[in-house]
């Protein structure tokens, strides 16, 4: 009875699973020829036949399917066994239950990638946002040079670690260094440090909507050296997404200085094109340098020219100030490091690498909207009408970048 038990056993089978694998347990078993075993009614309904017409070949007939133990279904199949496999018919009411089980499958997952790509895609801005309002109070302490550089090498090297890690290749031939160094210039240097100057001469509501403008260049960019095109409605909601974040951030405008280069609004548009020529490069670096290899290293030569900067400048965390900084001061710089720029910057340009850069750029509108939010829950900064109506109109002008194909 020991081959009856296995048998049997075997012919009861949850059936989410393959019906191959499921009665694969067969194929070890030895049956002497012409013997015939009927199931317990108990067992199985109506019953099962087992009929073994060749040594190591046995059809299986009208066995039932069960989902739980000790329960059946109505679903029936046949199965042949020959030599290590077992083949089985189901029924064409079987077959569509289990087809349209695997379309609803496929839906749920394809709306969980499509969840997870988008969470990828917003993560580098939320970062960016909150990050500012860590930077907020830390940097009167450290001083801003100094700050911008922290930002870029700790954050660098710990890039370059993970992507050793990982088997990355480092950079090798002249074409790949001259193209990080360049990066590294541009997207580092000129920007940290003139976002650094901007910081200190104008509002950070100002300075923000200055900032996220640059996918207007961008998209100029792009057109103009990749040939993509962003058409009139993807024109147009970049055009009220910076209406929209004028209105979210309204400034101070009577605090701006009245020389060009001593207004922090002239910086920080500096900024804003440095990031925007920066990001046009990712395409450019990225033929001769892994992306994360090639982000960690523009990290850290970017912020070299930012350390000598600070030092010139007499940053007061080189001075007795430094022992002003609390752990919570630690814990920010940390977070601007690690979360502000290795893991949003890594993010950023690998994602610029797979998709469209005019729509990736077109998401920084979330970064002062990400800063207005957790500097109201955090800081108790306060939204105002108008305030709330930007937001609304940024909200607009995102869905009509992203989606202008279908409008």
């Amino acid at each position: 009875m020991a081959w009856w038990s296995s048998a049997s056993a075997s012919s009861t089978f949850n059936s989410s699973f393959l019906l191959r694998s499921s009665l694969s347990s067969y194929s070890n078993k030895k049956l002497s020829s012409n013997h015939v075993a009927h199931a317990p009614p108990s067992l199985f309904s109506p019953y099962i036949t087992i009929n073994s017409f060749k040594k190591r070949c046995i059809i299986v007939t009208n066995c039932t399917t069960t989902n739980k133990k000790n329960m059946e279904s109505s679903s029936t199949v046949d199965c042949v066994e020959t030599g290590t496999d077992v083949e089985c018919l189901i029924s064409p009411t079987d077959k569509e239950e289990i087809e349209q089980e695997q379309v609803e499958q496929d839906g749920q997952v394809m709306e969980l990638g499509m969840l997870l790509e988008w969470a990828v895609l917003v993560s580098p801005f939320f970062f960016w946002g909150t990050a500012m309002v860590a930077m907020k109070e830390v940097l009167p302490k450290a001083g801003t040079f100094f700050v911008a550089a922290f930002r870029l090498i700790p954050a660098g090297l710990l890039l370059i670690t993970f992507a050793s890690s990982q088997g990355r290749k480092l950079p090798s031939g002249f074409n790949a260094w001259v193209s990080i160094f360049l990066f590294a210039l541009v997207d580092a240097s000129c920007f940290q440090g003139f976002l650094a100057q901007g910081l200190q001469r104008t509002s950070a509501g100002l300075g923000s909507v200055i900032i996220d403008s640059q996918p207007l260049s961008v998209a100029v960019l792009a057109a103009l050296l990749f040939g993509e095109s962003i058409g009139l409605v993807g024109a147009g909601g970049l055009v009220l997404g910076v209406i929209g974040l004028l209105l979210l951030e309204a400034p101070a405008f009577d605090e701006s200085n009245s020389s060009l280069w001593g207004s922090g609004e002239w910086w920080m548009l500096l900024a804003a094109q440095s990031m925007a020529v920066g990001t046009v490069m990712v395409r450019w670096v990225s033929k001769y340098s892994d992306p994360v290899m090639a982000t960690g290293w523009h990290m850290v030569i970017g912020g070299l020219p930012l350390v000598v900067i600070s030092v010139l400048n007499h940053d007061p965390v080189y001075s007795e100030s430094v022992k002003e900084l609390t752990s919570s001061d630690i814990l920010a710089l940390l977070y601007t490091s690690i979360f502000g720029s290795a893991i949003s910057y890594g993010v950023y340009f690998y994602s610029a690498t797979k998709g469209s850069l005019t729509k990736l750029s077109s998401l920084t509108f979330l970064t002062p909207m990400f800063a207005s939010i957790f500097g109201f829950l955090y800081l108790g900064e306060t939204f105002s009408p108008l305030q709330l109506v930007g937001a609304a109109v940024t909200v607009v002008a995102i869905y009509l970048v992203n989606f202008r194909g279908s409008v």
